[in-house]
Order: structure tokens, then sequence, then C-alpha cells
């Protein structure tokens, strides 16, 4: 495998937020309202990646910088955002890598603590996580009310 920091507008990272964006819908009847714009992504305040396997993409993932806020985020913190694998790809350490990759790259780019919004409905999800060191951290974001939504953080070493 190998991961390539694409942007967030590049082509592949396009194709692959997209079919995210079906798992959504199948999973929770929608697609992730969370505003999101391409230049969230940029170097230093965030960072997307697109990984690779024989030339193909078949994992994505990135972070963007937040701020403090009354949520309980804080200055230093990350949002890691459009985690996913294709189907095909699943079950070969491809996220876990992604993710070990942006947390390094965050870290690097002086970030503290990287948080998430994931969803019930994203059992293996929250697994990955939580297997990784994330805990349950106070809800933020356009899902924080909604009883189907997850947050976790990780402080970064």
């Amino acid at each position: 495998m190998e991961i390539r920091t694409t942007g967030f507008g590049h082509p592949d990272a396009e194709k692959l937020a997209a079919e995210v964006q079906q798992e959504y819908v199948r999973r929770y009847g929608d697609i992730d309202q969370t505003s999101m714009h391409t230049d969230h992504f940029d170097p230093p305040d965030g960072l997307f990646v697109v990984a690779y396997l024989d030339d193909e993409p078949v994992a994505c993932g990135g972070w963007r910088v937040k701020a403090a806020d009354a949520d309980g985020l804080r200055d230093g913190d990350a949002e890691l955002k459009r985690m996913y694998v294709v189907p095909t790809a699943r079950g070969r350490g491809l996220a876990r890598a992604v993710l070990r990759h942006l947390e390094t790259e965050a870290l690097t780019a002086g970030r503290t603590r990287l948080v998430l919004e994931t969803g019930t409905e994203q059992p293996e999800a929250i697994a990955l996580y939580t297997s990784e060191g994330y805990a349950p951290i106070t809800k933020f974001g356009y899902y924080k009310d909604s009883p189907l939504s997850v947050c976790l953080g990780k402080t970064l070493a």
C-alpha cells in the first residue's frame, strides 16, 4: 500500500468521499451534512490522503484544524474526517495504516489531539478507534445532539 497526500479536491479523493457518503446513506438514511470544503484540508491546517493498492485508490482520510469552542474542543485539536476503505479492500489493516499516518502527520504539524465523530451504525469504526486508544469525549459538531452520534478523541504523543 502507498499513502499519498492528495488534498480533498483530488479526483481520487472525491471518488472515495462520494462512496463513503453512500455508505452513510445505507447506514443512516442520509449523507453526512457536516460542512466540509477542500481548503479545510490544505496544509498546514489540514491534510487529506488516499491509499493505493496497485495504483488503485482504496482508502482515504484526513484531518482539519479545530479551534477551542464551548463543546469542549481545544486549541491544538484536529478533526478526523472521511476515513474510508472500499469494501473489496477491507480486513487488510488499511484503515489502521491510514489512521496512524494521519496521527503522525497531525503531530508533526503541531496538533496535540485528534477528535472525531462517528456513529452507532459503524461498529467497525468504533472498534478501530477504541483499539487505537481513542476514548469518548463531549459530543461536538453538527450531530452533537443526535443519539446516533459517538465522539472520540486521542491525545497525540
